[in-house]
């Protein structure tokens, strides 16, 4: 039995020591400005958990925090099923893949603060060619005045930006499917339906638990795409808890904001944790 070292923490100290610098410092701080009331820096005036007591209780929170769930669930049900349809699509031939794939990632190289006017650009009724599109089927240049049409473009645009991920990890983990088991399907007559549901999608459950994960911890920070397309609006139907927590920043409320991002973080923070379990129960179940 070989003895086991510990010289594999000589390895990982360098990335604990980075995450350390630029993750567990800015926390603290983080939680230190969220017990006090800020003035100015050097002026403050410790609260305790005032801050935290006032957003819990608050229609507003609870309010962001529905908007946000229901968005990040709605993008959830359209990119995963969209993504697993397009990674299916990919040819197999080599010479194939590899442009398939390019053309797939280009949203991805797309820098986050140039997407949202982007699309505007595009949707403006002038000069953009969706917007000049979509007045034949009735668009109105007044689109920010609606909420379904004001939260229907920044799903677009969200699925847009993020379905690349979902198909390249997908057809990453179909590639993992051995010829022998297509072979096998054929032999018994099995239909696509079937080929999918006891050949492809096992080898999809550990992707697709990464991918949910990512996809909804994104999608419930998102500010940097939604806040420049309509500001929250029209009348808060857009406020995410992100776009939240900006109004809080810009506003100097050092205190309120600082303590918005402490229970931002733990509700990643428990989210990123039951996913972890499920993974963890999904390796229980399919291990031998």
């Amino acid at each position: 039995m070989k003895e086991r070292t510990n010289i594999g923490w000589l390895f990982v100290a360098p990335a604990l020591l980075v995450l350390g610098l630029v993750g567990i410092i800015p926390l603290i701080t983080v939680i230190n400005y969220s017990l006090f009331e800020i003035f100015l820096l050097d002026a403050r005036f410790w609260v305790g958990t005032e801050w935290y007591e006032d957003i819990i209780k608050s229609q507003r929170f609870w309010a962001s925090f529905a908007r946000s769930t229901l968005f990040s669930t709605l993008i959830l049900i359209v990119q995963i099923p969209l993504g697993i349809a397009i990674a299916l699509c990919i040819p197999r031939r080599k010479f194939w893949v590899g442009i398939v794939l390019a053309v797939v990632a280009l949203p991805l190289l797309v820098p986050w603060n140039m997407i949202p006017f982007l699309w505007l650009s595009l949707l403006d009724p002038e000069t953009g060619i969706l917007g000049r599109a979509l007045q034949i089927l009735g668009w109105t240049p007044d689109w920010k005045q609606s909420v379904i049409k004001t939260w229907a473009v920044i799903i677009v645009m969200d699925v847009w930006h993020w379905t690349s991920l979902v198909v390249i990890l997908c057809y990453s983990a179909l590639t993992t499917v051995p010829l022998s088991s297509y072979q096998a399907a054929r032999i018994d007559c099995a239909g696509p339906w079937q080929v999918f549901r006891h050949i492809q999608l096992p080898k999809l459950y550990n992707v697709l638990l990464m991918v949910i994960l990512l996809r909804f911890m994104d999608s419930l920070m998102i500010y940097t795409e939604a806040f420049p397309i309509n500001a929250g609006g029209p009348n808060g139907a857009t406020m995410f808890l992100a776009v939240d927590l900006g109004e809080d920043i810009k506003a100097f409320n050092y205190g309120p904001s600082a303590a918005r991002s402490v229970l931002y973080f733990l509700i990643v923070l428990c989210v990123a944790w039951m996913f972890t379990k499920a993974q963890a129960k999904l390796d229980d179940e399919r291990s031998p």
